[in-house]
């Protein structure tokens, strides 16, 4: 029971965040984002807030994570895994938080 519902959850990890062809969704991709940045990107700590950034400046951050040209400890790792659509989804999401 226990190996079953394991291997369902890491399914569902493992799974796109989108389907073939369809938008990515920046609300979903930003959860992720959530345990670091905290409730909507109002960080309760250290880590920088993304709650009230402009679409703008989150995704030239984003970019600048991705490329190495912004120097971060973790932000750089995590921010190749997104295409350019995902980063404009979160930019998006994220920008529309007021």
């Amino acid at each position: 029971m226990r190996v079953a519902a394991l291997a369902m959850a890491a399914g569902m990890l493992a799974a796109p965040v989108v389907g073939h062809g369809a938008e990515p969704d920046g609300e979903m991709l930003a959860l992720s984002c959530f345990s670091c940045h905290g409730t909507d990107g109002k960080s309760p700590g250290a880590i920088p807030a993304i709650y009230g950034k402009s679409a703008e400046f989150v995704a030239k951050a984003l970019k600048e994570f991705k490329s190495g040209e912004r120097v971060a400890t973790v932000m750089n790792r995590l921010s190749k895994g997104y295409t350019d659509a995902e980063i404009r989804a979160l930019a998006e999401y994220f920008g529309s938080l007021k």
